[in-house]
């Protein structure tokens, strides 16, 4: 088979990354979004490009797959899916805003913003620094009370000074990053229907 080598190799670096990360930090985010819970908080997921679409995922997820029979359910929203306000947000706005004006109709006090991006807000390309809509969105909701957490990768970049939470994917690859995002939704969900259940 020609591609043994690399479907091992791939395997078993991704395997790798399990056993460095931080549990404190999970930990940390799943109790914020245990609170929310109680509390009856909103909480926006949002993301830009394959983040986009585990924004979506996670909101997804929390909404059902975090939903216990009988028990108050989360109150979440993906601020990715929008289309049209996102394409007039950036035609009128500029793409930096497409969150935070979201967030003016509708965040409140003690809700949370969960950001998710492989870099963090580090780094830049064509079209200049990174991810400058997810912090500009984390400090818009400190400013106004509400809680936060950042997913990333990486070093964790800005999310990891601005974030109440981060989870850093402790890698240096996107593909490695953006596919443990995906599976830290799902322990994320996971635990939180199990800790609902026997609230």
């Amino acid at each position: 088979m020609k591609n043994e080598g690399f479907v091992k190799k791939f395997l078993n670096e991704f395997a790798e990354v399990a056993g460095r990360f931080s549990e404190d930090d999970i930990n940390k985010a799943i109790e914020i979004l245990f609170e929310a819970w109680k509390n009856g908080s909103k909480i926006f997921i949002i993301g830009n490009g394959g983040s986009a679409s585990t924004a979506t995922h996670f909101a997804c997820d929390l909404a059902k797959t975090a939903a216990v029979k009988g028990k108050k359910r989360f109150k979440v929203i993906s601020l990715t899916d929008n289309v049209p306000l996102l394409t007039a947000l950036t035609n009128d706005e500029g793409f930096a805003s497409i969150f935070i004006e979201q967030l003016k109709n509708l965040l409140e006090e003690d809700d949370v913003v969960i950001a998710i991006s492989v870099h963090g807000g580090a780094g830049q390309d064509k079209a200049g620094p990174w991810s400058q809509n997810l912090l500009a969105a984390i400090q818009y909701a400190k400013d106004n009370s509400a809680k936060t957490i950042g997913i990333a990768g990486f070093d964790g970049g800005a999310f990891k000074k601005m974030a109440d939470a981060c989870i850093v994917v402790p890698a240096n690859s996107t593909p490695y990053v953006e596919s443990w995002h995906l599976a830290l939704e799902h322990l994320i969900c996971s635990c939180l229907r199990e800790k609902i259940q026997k609230a």
